[in-house]
């Protein structure tokens, strides 16, 4: 009995590694190389749920937005998948080759950590830099006075309702009123919105539009710096932590002399902004006319089902689909309550979310894909779907229902092992084909438990094997990944198949006596074969450089003569006839330089 938990126990670590293999924590960057003043966009995304999520140092580069959060949900036949996804506007501040960190998460108590990436910032645009936060010291940015510039320049947490129904959508906006110029900022902390389940809305600027507006009596320069839409999770007053950034901000400065007081004299100064905490009044749904069917939609929907077909044969498949569409929580819909008939095999759904996200809130449409099996022939009632949701405008439940379909399911050509009930309201059971057979009264052809195959020795090592393979399958995808990692490499490797394929065109056309296709496709097949093997992109290919780079390699002196003699010697034949040497040596001579470059790099 041991071999047995040891083998189950070499399953389950199989299948532990197998899911953590399955566990994708990735960065990505819109841009491997930017100029000084140009923006880029760093993506880190996982395709699980996480404990936490802890951003890289972003040392070298200015963060103008982020992190900017974004989930995605997919439900096929019973597995969902979540995708998470944390993304930073950054720019290029100084010229320079950099290396963002990894960002680090934890899954099921075990860290995961991002691959590094490497940035290479050439000559832009001028940026102006903000030295103290890499030195530690800033000689030209003052500490700014708190009272005097918080009159100028402020945040605000804007939010479109402060009054709602729980799962009812609001819209905060961090608003910027200043009246300085902003050389720069920097985003220290965004508010956890614990209570909420929030949606960015992506369509902001990455370098806020400003307009004139007047607050409290007051010209100010407006800006949005974020949107996010919020969905309450629960009832009560929940707070919206504040929203922290610092600004580098020209202030006037006192007049040194005649020349500063004609044109004016001003200084950068740092001041870090936050944003008021803002109150959420939650209000729970009420109880009063709830119906059955609520599941906890809140907005504005409509609903509609149809079917690809009303006819069809047992065992044939039938798609059932629900289209929801409005505006409210639509990512947060549950699984409709659906009701089919008793022989019919159904599978869960798979949905399919499109959606919106603006300042006026979440909308578009989530739709359910249910496959149905009928099992049976007959004629068969799909009901109405309902569905209910809560409407915040009316304080209303509303209840809809779809259309029901009628059925009708014929024979199918693999309904012979189907047993079904005798008519006039017989109870016996009529056999049809062998799924079912009458009690045996003859002692039939049995065996002994010694015989069976569970317990012997194939048994543990067919058991065995499968782990075996699987990991043996892993290492080997592991060692394939590592060796087509190297792009250069792989080219070398591959350098002699494509001039193969270059000769073999060559020597068609030495059979079919074409001499000006056949010397351009020798000349084509070594320059090719060149390019390649010393990694030369094919325009900068020339005699010289071949030359020299064959020469660094230690390549025979010999060989190398025989290469550029050939190479001439093709380049001569596409525009005058050669006599001194037949075609078929040419093309031999050719494969003999290929084998001996070959052997000797």
């Amino acid at each position: 009995m041991k071999i047995k938990y040891y083998i189950l126990t070499l399953l389950l670590f199989c299948t532990g590694s197998l899911f953590a293999q399955n566990v994708k924590f990735t960065a990505s960057v819109s841009k491997s190389e930017v100029g000084t003043g140009e923006q880029f966009q760093v993506d880190f995304t996982i395709n699980t749920n996480i404990e936490g999520f802890t951003p890289p140092n972003f040392s070298g580069f200015q963060v103008l937005s982020g992190p900017n959060m974004s989930q995605s949900m997919t439900s096929i036949n019973g597995n969902t998948t979540v995708s998470n996804s944390y993304s930073y506007i950054l720019m290029a501040v100084k010229e320079g080759e950099y290396t963002i960190g990894p960002a680090v998460t934890e899954v099921n108590g075990r860290k995961l950590s991002t691959n590094p990436i490497k940035i290479k910032v050439v000559k832009g645009r001028p940026v102006q830099q903000n030295n103290q936060a890499q030195n530690g010291q800033d000689n030209t940015v003052e500490q700014g006075n708190t009272t005097d510039i918080g009159k100028s320049l402020f945040i605000r947490a804007v939010v479109d309702k402060t009054n709602v129904y729980q799962g009812e959508q609001l819209t905060l906006t961090y608003r910027l009123y200043t009246r300085l110029d902003i050389e720069q900022f920097q985003v220290d902390k965004l508010p956890d919105l614990t209570g909420f389940w929030n949606q960015d809305i992506k369509t902001l600027q990455v370098q806020p539009k400003a307009h004139l507006e007047m607050y409290k009596g007051e010209r100010y320069e407006v800006a949005d710096l974020k949107q996010t839409i919020l969905f309450p999770e629960h009832s009560g007053n929940i707070t919206i932590d504040p929203f922290l950034v610092t600004f580098i901000a020209k202030v006037k400065a006192p007049s040194r002399d005649i020349m500063d007081q004609f044109f004016g004299s001003f200084k950068e100064v740092k001041y870090q902004a936050k944003s008021i905490p803002v109150v959420i009044h939650v209000k729970p749904l009420p109880d009063a006319g709830k119906p059955d069917s609520f599941t906890g939609a809140v907005g504005s929907f409509k609903i509609d089902a149809s079917i690809d077909k009303t006819e069809l044969k047992a065992n044939d498949a039938l798609n059932y689909k629900v289209k929801v569409s409005g505006s409210g929580n639509i990512k947060l819909l549950k699984t409709l309550n659906t009701s089919f008939p008793a022989d019919f095999e159904k599978y869960d759904p798979k949905i399919t979310d499109t959606v919106n996200e603006t300042e006026s809130g979440v909308s578009g449409t989530r739709i359910y894909n249910y496959l149905l099996i009928p099992r049976h022939q007959g004629e068969y009632d799909i009901d109405g779907l309902k569905f209910s949701y809560f409407n915040p405008a009316t304080n209303r439940y509303v209840s809809l229902s779809t259309k029901p379909f009628h059925i009708k399911v014929d024979k199918g050509v693999n309904e012979s092992n189907v047993t079904a009930f005798s008519s006039g309201g017989k109870e016996d059971i009529k056999t049809l084909g062998k799924d079912i057979r009458y009690i045996k009264t003859d002692d039939g052809s049995l065996s002994k438990t010694d015989d069976l195959f569970f317990g012997s020795a194939l048994y543990y090592s067919l058991l065995l094997l499968g782990p075996v393979l699987a990991c043996g399958a892993l290492v080997y995808r592991n060692r394939l990944i590592k060796y087509n990692s190297d792009i250069v490499k792989v080219k070398s490797r591959r350098a002699s198949k494509i001039a193969a394929k270059h000769l073999a065109n060559a020597q068609k056309q030495l059979a079919a006596n074409n001499q000006a296709a056949f010397y351009e496709d020798v000349f084509k097949g070594l320059y090719g074969y060149l390019s390649d093997k010393l990694n030369i992109q094919y325009a900068n290919l020339d005699r010289e450089t071949i030359a020299s780079v064959l020469k660094a390699k230690s390549l025979n002196e010999g060989v190398i003569n025989r290469l550029l003699d050939t190479l001439d010697l093709c380049e001569m034949a596409r525009y005058a006839p050669v006599t001194h040497i037949s075609k078929q040596e040419v093309f031999e001579k050719a494969k003999g330089i290929i084998n001996d470059i070959e052997n000797e790099i």
